[in-house]
């Protein structure tokens, strides 16, 4: 399915378009209910306060159908996205014949980073994404100065990123060349050298988890600031009631989790392009 083609998030989207369209109209199903379930939860805190138990009903329906749809969605995705692999590695033996062994079996693993990206990283990207623009409108329906913060930090989070992006592509090209060489390094069952490329995979390790660390900090920052700016104005600038002070912190912190999942989506496309890249030079 894959000889003769270039190795890319592209190409695997083109020649799995039916399956991954599948999955991907699931996790839209999914991602939709999960958005409203926080206001559901306040409209059942409001009915039960009542003395009503409709909304309350509701809720644990739509909860059902979510526990259902999500089932579902992971029992296909491990059979889509493991035959994806499968295809990957065949494609990436039969033109790689000449290609050291040692060579080989790194970019076997790197491979198969790709499904991975498209069983694990992309989805979690589709769900921030729909959560994003849900949360900003459902806060902007409470109060635009809600959704306006959320927005401002919307766009911190990018300008931030942006300042690590070429420090993610070298530390990952580094540590993907030293891992090409893993298997004739071992195979030479010397101490010393074992020893030395060990150290380097450490230190490009290292290296990757330090900037990561630096750019989740930054992030959690900005967030966490304006949760607690959502918070305050909700409870203090606002005449709403409990169910809907419950709604807007729920919302503002789905924004917050739904964010979490941009720089990650981020930083695994930083690793994909040099992996990409690093393939096609077969």
């Amino acid at each position: 399915m894959l000889n003769g083609q270039t190795f890319s998030i592209g190409t695997l989207l083109r020649v799995f378009r039916w399956q991954v369209g599948l999955t991907w109209l699931l996790i839209l199903s999914e991602t939709g209910i999960t958005v409203l379930i926080p206001l559901f939860i306040g409209f059942a805190i409001d009915g039960l306060l009542a003395g009503e138990t409709r909304a309350l009903a509701q809720l644990a329906a739509l909860l059902f159908v979510l526990i259902v749809l999500s089932v579902i969605r992971r029992i296909y995705d491990t059979r889509v996205y493991g035959t994806m692999r499968v295809e990957i590695g065949k494609a990436q033996v039969a033109r790689s014949r000449d290609l050291p062994v040692s060579k080989l079996n790194a970019r076997l693993g790197m491979g198969r980073e790709l499904a991975d990206f498209l069983e694990g990283i992309l989805p979690e990207a589709i769900a921030g994404t729909v959560q994003f623009v849900a949360a900003i409108v459902l806060l902007y329906l409470f109060s635009p100065t809600l959704a306006l913060a959320a927005a401002v930090v919307l766009i911190g989070m990018v300008l931030i990123y942006s300042l690590f992006h070429s420090g993610f592509y070298r530390w990952n090209g580094a540590l993907n060349h030293q891992s090409e060489q893993q298997v004739s390094i071992l195979e030479t069952r010397r101490d010393r050298p074992v020893l030395l490329h060990l150290l380097r995979l450490r230190r490009y390790e290292v290296a990757l988890s330090d900037v990561e660390a630096v750019l989740y900090g930054a992030i959690f920052i900005l967030l966490l600031g304006m949760l607690l700016f959502n918070l305050w104005f909700a409870t203090t600038q606002l005449g709403v009631t409990a169910g809907a002070i419950f709604s807007i912190v729920s919302y503002s912190w789905e924004f917050t989790e739904a964010a979490l999942a941009l720089p990650i989506t981020l930083q695994s496309w930083s690793r994909l392009s040099e992996i990409t890249k690093r393939l096609a030079s077969n």
